[in-house]
């Protein structure tokens, strides 16, 4: 009985010693990772783990950043108000680019990218903190992406919008600056969205909330605006004739074209040349048709707001479609928005509004606190094809259309001339060498990886 009793103890003992030992080698430790000047961010990327931190001594850092793994952040540190400052020297695209859900940037001065400074594609649960922006095409941009947070970040510069939110949910975007960009803050087709506690100024729009036809998300709703400064967004319109955004009316300080379940609360609107608010449908605004999409927005809701000054002197668009009915008004609308309300205060007058009813204070959103997850939304890592598709989507287009030619030649062209060869593509792109004089020349695209290049190239020769 004994000898039994300890041939079960035994046992016992070594099932409990291999699951320790199995506990043990599954156990990550997160580390921090040191970056000093003249060392590469990106060699540390690749060393990271999923929890590391990639913490960046201030200097000066000229690269590109390619983050593909979740649960990395990169902090830049600041010292005596010395910044960690990634510099693209007006030649490189992108400054921070991550596909990693649970991502953290925060903390660095990102200037002189042609593309993106800050974007995220496809990234869940992220967090953009604290940094400085100057001068990109799109400044923050996060895509695709759920359960996300912009906060305490300043941006100034931008070809388009300072902080641009594209196809996501559940964002806030708070306690942001954004000044002399063409809009200062966009949410375009995203869904339950939050911008509390912004000072947009300087601007040619302040703020738009866009529905643009023709992408993959075929709606935009249930966007909060409050307790936002807008005032004096009268800033010449300086993005590409080629871009969308050359659309975009000079003087306005909120603009809606498209969405639906928009709340307007507790803002200063002030000094917006053209109007305080203005209320387009998307064919009245020029934008193609798309038979997914109902051009019509519906259900806005302009509650109490602090109105002044707004409308005065419209230009361009504006000037246009008021004509001789005159100017001064604080809110401007098409007329062709159902279930459509505006709370009624003294001294802010309103055209295109004879549908809209009288809002009252049960519609009021002023204790709306965010629009993110009480949880985590749950991601997957992403494949090959999907790492590809993403990274196609966060890189290329910003040069490259389908079948037109933007800045670099139609993807239609370089399918031909690479049809069956992604290594040979890959390897152009990693090190490109000029071969035609009518393009400018293209950044190489190097610090991506050798694996994320060739799911690129085979995304775009074989699946695009």
């Amino acid at each position: 009985m004994k000898s039994k009793t300890n041939k079960t103890l035994q046992m016992i003992f070594k099932i409990a010693t291999a699951l320790l030992i199995t506990s043990a080698s599954t156990l990550v430790v997160a580390k921090d990772i040191l970056v000093k000047p003249g060392q590469l961010i990106q060699d540390s990327v690749r060393l990271a783990e999923p929890g590391d931190r990639i913490l960046v001594e201030p200097g000066v850092y000229h690269e590109s950043i390619y983050i593909d793994k979740s649960k990395i952040t990169l902090k830049g540190l600041q010292v005596n108000g010395e910044y960690a400052i990634i510099d693209g020297k007006n030649k490189l695209n992108d400054g921070i680019i991550t596909s990693g859900h649970f991502s953290v940037i925060e903390g660095f001065k990102v200037r002189g990218y042609k593309g993106n400074a800050i974007m995220t594609q496809g990234a869940n649960n992220f967090k953009i903190l604290n940094n400085v922006v100057e001068g990109a095409f799109y400044g923050i941009f996060p895509q695709y992406g759920k359960n996300g947070l912009l906060k305490g970040n300043t941006i100034s510069g931008a070809e388009d919008a300072g902080i641009y939110v594209g196809m996501s949910d559940n964002i806030d975007v708070v306690e942001n600056v954004a000044f002399e960009n063409v809009m200062g803050l966009e949410f375009e087709n995203c869904r339950k969205a939050l911008m509390a506690d912004n000072n947009v100024y300087n601007n040619s729009t302040g703020i738009a909330l866009t529905l643009i036809p023709g992408l993959p998300v075929k709606d935009a709703k249930d966007l909060i605006i409050r307790d936002n400064i807008i005032r004096d967004n009268n800033h010449a319109n300086f993005a590409p004739s080629s871009s969308i955004a050359a659309q975009i009316p000079q003087g306005v300080g909120i603009l809606i074209v498209g969405p639906d379940n928009v709340t307007i609360e507790n803002n200063v609107i002030e000094d917006n040349h053209a109007a305080g608010v203005s209320v387009f449908d998307m064919l009245t605004f020029g934008l193609a048709r798309d038979a997914q999409v109902d051009p019509f927005s519906d259900n806005i809701w302009i509650m109490k707001n602090q109105w002044k000054n707004n409308g005065n002197k419209p230009v361009g668009l504006f000037a246009e479609f008021l004509g001789p009915i005159g100017s001064g008004f604080e809110l401007v609308a098409t007329g062709k928005e159902k279930g459509s309300c505006v709370l009624k205060q003294d001294n802010v007058d309103t055209i295109g509004t004879r549908r809209w009813g009288e809002c009252d204070a049960s519609q009021s959103k002023a204790n709306y606190a965010t629009a993110m997850l009480a949880e985590p939304v749950k991601s997957e890592e992403y494949s090959a094809e999907q790492k590809g598709r993403l990274t196609y989507l966060a890189v290329c287009t910003g040069c490259h259309a389908y079948n037109t030619v933007l800045h670099g030649p139609s993807i239609t062209s370089i399918k031909a001339i690479y049809a069956n060869k992604p290594e040979a593509l890959a390897s152009y792109v990693s090190e490109p060498i000029r071969k035609r004089h009518d393009f400018p020349e293209m950044p190489p695209q190097s610090y991506l990886g050798d694996e994320t290049l060739a799911a690129i190239s085979t995304y775009i020769l074989n699946d695009l």
